[in-house]
């Protein structure tokens, strides 16, 4: 951007400027990376300009257990608890399960069908049992107060009159609301990165179900979430350090005492040799 601004006035001559001062990698003619490209071939990496800083990849954030309790603690409806409860289960992106139907909600099968970002299709989510729980008192709620009661209708409504489907504003707005009672500033995709990191923690849960369960094309999107916060890594150092010291006070004990010789037995007692 600042080096289409600075050849925008060098062209028309504004200012005093004698050169750009973010100026093309110099041994490179084009403008564009890979201008020439081969199609048959793999694309290079190449810069296509200078000073250009690279974005770090972030770790994602993930919600702790004891905080996740003072949050789901602090809503105020079972329609916001159920909601919690489903983005945390199903790792679902926020849009997606906003949008479910009714009849997505299979209790039976204890799935959720959700459409994907992206590929718009259609996948069924398992959910946990206490998700179920919180939607059921919900419905049984709203249903009561005159909330459209069909197969077809959206899952999610406002708490008020008139009736309309939950968007997504309204439920961000929800959950900052409960964020301000901790002082904490999560958003609802850290809901989606806390999921993953609990699937992932289970060692009986193969890396591409998760994959598929995320929706993601590449397992390799995954690597994100191995890569440990500080926080973790000062973490499993003292617990190093701890059972290190462990082991140096509590030293095992003393092999008991080496069994009676073979051959001194059989001298003994008259065995025959061999």
């Amino acid at each position: 951007m600042l080096r289409t601004f600075y050849d925008f006035h060098l062209e028309r001559n504004t200012g005093s400027l004698l050169v750009n001062p973010f100026p093309l990698v110099r041994n490179q003619r084009s403008a564009r990376a890979n201008a020439h490209h081969n199609p048959e071939k793999e694309h290079n990496k190449q810069r296509t300009s200078l000073y250009r800083p690279k974005v770090p990849k972030r770790i994602p954030r993930r919600i702790p257990d004891e905080k996740y309790t003072e949050v789901f603690a602090g809503l105020r409806s079972h329609r916001d608890r159920a909601l919690l409860a489903f983005w945390v289960a199903t790792g679902a992106r926020a849009e997606e399960l906003l949008t479910a139907k009714q009849g997505d909600a299979v209790v039976g099968q204890q799935t959720i069908g959700v459409i994907r970002k992206g590929t718009r299709a259609y996948q069924e989510l398992p959910a946990t049992p206490d998700a179920f729980v919180w939607l059921r008192l919900y419905q049984e709620e709203s249903w009561n107060k005159g909330v459209p009661r069909r197969h077809a209708q959206p899952l999610w409504w406002t708490l008020r009159r008139p009736w309309r489907p939950l968007e997504y504003d309204a439920a961000r707005m929800m959950f900052n609301r409960a964020n301000e009672l901790l002082g904490a500033n999560w958003t609802l995709h850290d809901l989606r990165h806390t999921a993953t990191f609990l699937m992932l923690d289970d060692p009986n849960m193969p890396p591409v179900y998760v994959q598929h369960i995320l929706g993601h094309k590449h397992l390799s999107t995954l690597d994100i979430y191995n890569r440990p916060t500080r926080d973790d890594v000062i973490s499993a150092g003292l617990a190093h350090h701890a059972r290190q010291e462990h082991k140096r006070n509590n030293p095992p004990p003393a092999p008991p005492a080496p069994a009676y010789n073979r051959d001194s037995l059989d001298v003994l007692f008259g065995g025959s040799p061999g």
